[in-house]
């Protein structure tokens, strides 16, 4: 006949292990939903990278594309216009000449009349001409990296 000690001891380890269970069991369902949730984040980070990365080369490939020298014979230039431009948007001479596509040193030569830019650059500084300070940070942004 078994002891009442152990019985006990039995009965008592049975009702621990079932509420155990009892307890466990929606964790491991909250476990696996958490799981699941996490899975499909990370894919839907994975495809927001992508697709940043994406656009980003778009816009390289964008701001890359060389004015036609056709469009340079329509665009006034002046000194004072390359200088006023320079300072509304902030931007040092090197800044400022990476965005045109030429070095600090030219940028000097425009603002000071001793030289003026080719058709090409006359274009691509025509395109800058108007944007913002926002967008000529971005574009610097796209440059550098």
């Amino acid at each position: 006949m078994p002891n009442i000690a152990s019985v006990l001891r039995n009965e008592i380890s049975r009702l621990a292990r079932k509420e155990v269970r009892q307890e466990v069991g929606p964790l491991k369902k909250t476990n696996a939903e958490l799981r699941r949730s996490v899975a499909a984040l990370k894919r839907e980070v994975a495809a927001l990278q992508r697709k940043v990365r994406s656009l980003e080369k778009e816009e390289k490939r964008r701001l890359d594309v060389v004015p036609k020298k056709t469009e340079a014979k329509a665009i006034r230039f002046s000194p004072k216009w390359v200088k006023a431009d320079r300072q509304r948007l902030g931007l040092s001479a090197k800044n400022y000449g990476a965005l045109v596509g030429v070095s600090s040193l030219t940028i000097y030569s425009w603002e000071s009349g001793k030289s003026k830019p080719r058709a090409e650059r006359l274009a691509a500084w025509a395109e800058i001409r108007g944007i913002g300070k926002r967008e000529a940070q971005r574009r610097l942004e796209l440059l550098q990296a």
